[in-house]
């Protein structure tokens, strides 16, 4: 299953890439359930670097420490859960920035390994995500149109 929110704003590549190379200053401002995001090294967006981050989904706190595996400076950020059992149930999350005449799209993808059967049991849960991540899209366009 994959869960995904595009998110059209009159911002650039540039500027969206940005925003996540500077996620600890940004990641309490981009929505009101985040909790705190720190690196684990150095503190650069790329290959191999680890982060820490915490937030409230459906009333649920989730810490989740990933790596990124994957970065194309404006236009792709992925990255995985360092821990097996979490890696096993949501393999990749990954943000896709796609130019467009007046701006861009941001796209967020989340791929999760359930079957039709988990997918029914754990609909809440999904919803909630997928309200979470609308947020996030609107915030983020908000927060790059207005220039906060």
């Amino acid at each position: 299953m994959l869960l995904e929110e595009t998110t059209g704003m009159k911002a650039s590549p540039r500027e969206v890439y940005h925003f996540f190379e500077k996620m600890e200053e940004n990641y309490e401002r981009w929505h009101p359930d985040h909790i705190t995001f720190r690196w684990l090294n150095e503190g650069a967006l790329e290959e191999g670097s680890k982060a820490y981050f915490e937030e409230e989904i459906a009333g649920k706190m989730q810490k989740k420490t990933v790596r990124f595996t994957r970065i194309e400076p404006d236009r792709h950020i992925e990255f995985e859960p360092t821990s097996r059992v979490i890696k096993l149930l949501m393999p990749t999350i990954s943000f896709t920035i796609s130019p467009r005449s007046d701006g861009c799209e941001l796209t967020q993808h989340i791929k999760v390994r359930t079957g039709p059967i988990g997918a029914r049991l754990n609909r809440r849960e999904f919803d909630a995500v997928r309200k979470h991540m609308k947020e996030e899209g609107e915030n983020l366009k908000r927060i790059l149109e207005s220039d906060e």
